[in-house]
């Protein structure tokens, strides 16, 4: 019996593991999808909260998520949307309700205080801020209308006068930031001054004392400046564009002072030579040669116990 049994061929068990279907590949993909759908769905949340947002809402989130701004809670929930809810007001609860309530003024034309003493205080404040504004610009809107109409008195008297009727060319009348500004310019074929000189001729002094009549009761105070045309001056001991423009618009205060204007009204007497052409293209042009006043804004006359004598010297050309 053991023969038989040795006698039988050995029995081989092969064992196949088959194992799944999809071993060699990886489950990575399921968490990129599953990061790819939440992705676009805070993306289409975003575009939908863009939708329904209102611009003040919308300010309050950027101011709630910006770090150097300070952000102004409109309610006591100091949150990102400021108390306020997203959507219509259809969508609030039954249970909200506005509550307005109105206070009478205990005192009229003084206000009510707040309970907080700092609160008042910046209330006053701003309120008082408000006042100077509005003041400021009602002085700024009459100051502007009052240069309105000298500029319409010096046309109508160019316009009008006989003596000045062949020099409308020699005035110019414009604004600027600093004041109402009138120019005596000269012309190819007449200047304002001897050439080379500042010895004004007497069209020229005539021209100024008609200005002076028009704005010798005004409060403003005056700059009066002097200009050359580009062509260098040699004169004498240095004597240059510099010092006869300085010298012209001196000569110009003395024919606005000999014409009622009184002499503590001049804030300013200079002297520019070329560096201020009117006509910037060609800076030789006779047009260049002027005469500057400008009557400057805000800056009121000092009354007469304040007015110093000045001893401007005899050197100083007629």
């Amino acid at each position: 019996m053991a023969e038989e049994q040795g006698d039988l061929p050995p029995i081989i068990i092969k064992k196949i593991n088959k194992g799944k279907p999809h071993d060699a590949h990886s489950s990575a993909w399921k968490v990129a999808y599953a990061d790819f759908v939440t992705a676009m769905m805070a993306f289409f949340m975003l575009l939908w909260l863009l939708n329904v947002t209102t611009e003040e809402q919308k300010s309050g989130i950027a101011d709630y998520f910006a770090p150097t701004t300070a952000s102004i809670s409109q309610s006591g929930s100091g949150g990102v949307l400021g108390g306020t809810t997203i959507g219509e007001e259809g969508a609030k609860s039954a249970a909200a309700q506005t509550i307005i309530i109105e206070i009478e003024d205990p005192v009229p034309g003084k206000g009510i205080e707040k309970a907080t003493g700092s609160e008042g205080a910046e209330d006053a404040a701003l309120s008082e801020g408000a006042e100077e504004s509005v003041e400021e610009e009602a002085k700024a809107e009459e100051e502007e209308a009052t240069f309105e109409e000298i500029e319409q008195q010096l046309k109508v008297m160019i316009d009008t006068n006989p003596l000045l009727a062949d020099l409308a060319d020699h005035l110019l009348v414009d604004m600027t930031p600093e004041g109402l500004r009138i120019q005596l310019v000269d012309q190819q074929d007449r200047s304002m001054f001897q050439r080379g000189s500042a010895r004004i001729n007497e069209f020229a002094r005539t021209l100024l004392t008609e200005v002076a009549k028009i704005i010798k009761n005004l409060p403003n105070r005056l700059a009066i400046s002097g200009h050359t045309d580009a062509q260098i001056l040699r004169g004498p001991n240095g004597y240059g564009n510099w010092g006869l423009s300085a010298d012209r618009a001196n000569v110009s205060r003395k024919v606005l002072e000999g014409a009622s204007i009184q002499d503590y009204r001049m804030n300013s007497v200079i002297g520019r030579a070329a560096t201020e052409p009117l006509i910037l293209v060609d800076p030789y042009l006779p047009s260049n040669r002027r005469i500057s006043i400008v009557l400057l804004r805000e800056a009121k006359v000092l009354p007469p116990k304040y007015h110093r004598e000045m001893n401007y010297g005899n050197g100083a050309p007629q």
